[in-house]
């Protein structure tokens, strides 16, 4: 075994889990969840049958990942994030032949206590901060807030609000990297 099990998580047969990657205390990884390589699942996760999580994904204490979901490579999901899969759930009428997609890009973080409403892309590098309730796709690098989310900027790979000059350009001043801003789309320059 090339990766790590809190003895106090279940983990059902059949599931893929990456080398490097630590499962945390009363966590429960269902069959037929993909978890990549170098992955950390904090405590009181649930991982739901056919989830998948790239490579280097983040998901902090109480987050359950329902069917679904999909996150790629370096996604972060902080404390307490809601992940739907049904629009209009009933107690007593079954909507698993309604489960939605939704799709969390390389990069992305997702902020504590944030939901994100099921059906929905959220693009690379996209920042939600927390308490925000996502209701709608969100662009590549875009910082989204409040309840219902709105756009409120746009963030840097590294996590840094982007200040756009008058030619559409900004640096992050961590990395230094520079960011295009045209037509309400930001692209590394």
């Amino acid at each position: 075994m090339n990766y790590y099990i809190h003895p106090s998580s279940f983990i059902d047969d059949n599931c893929s889990i990456g080398e490097g990657t630590a499962i945390w205390h009363f966590s429960h990884i269902m069959s037929g969840a993909v978890i990549g390589s170098h992955c950390n699942i904090g405590q009181n996760v649930v991982v739901s049958p056919n989830v998948r999580l790239g490579n280097n994904v983040k998901v902090q204490n109480n987050v359950s990942l329902y069917e679904g979901v999909i996150c790629e490579d370096d996604v972060f999901l902080g404390p307490g994030a809601v992940l739907t899969n049904v629009i209009n759930p009933r107690s007593a009428i079954s909507r698993r032949h309604e489960f939605k997609t939704t799709l969390i890009k390389k990069g992305a973080t997702i902020g504590a206590n944030a939901t994100i409403v099921c059906g929905h892309t959220i693009g690379e590098y996209a920042f939600i901060g927390a308490g925000a309730v996502v209701t709608k796709d969100v662009p590549a690098y875009a910082l989204i807030t409040g309840n219902p989310g709105k756009q409120a900027g746009w963030m840097s790979a590294f996590g840094h609000k982007l200040q756009f000059d008058g030619l559409g350009m900004a640096t992050c001043p961590e990395s230094g990297s520079q960011y295009r801003l045209d037509n309400n789309t930001v692209t590394p320059h």
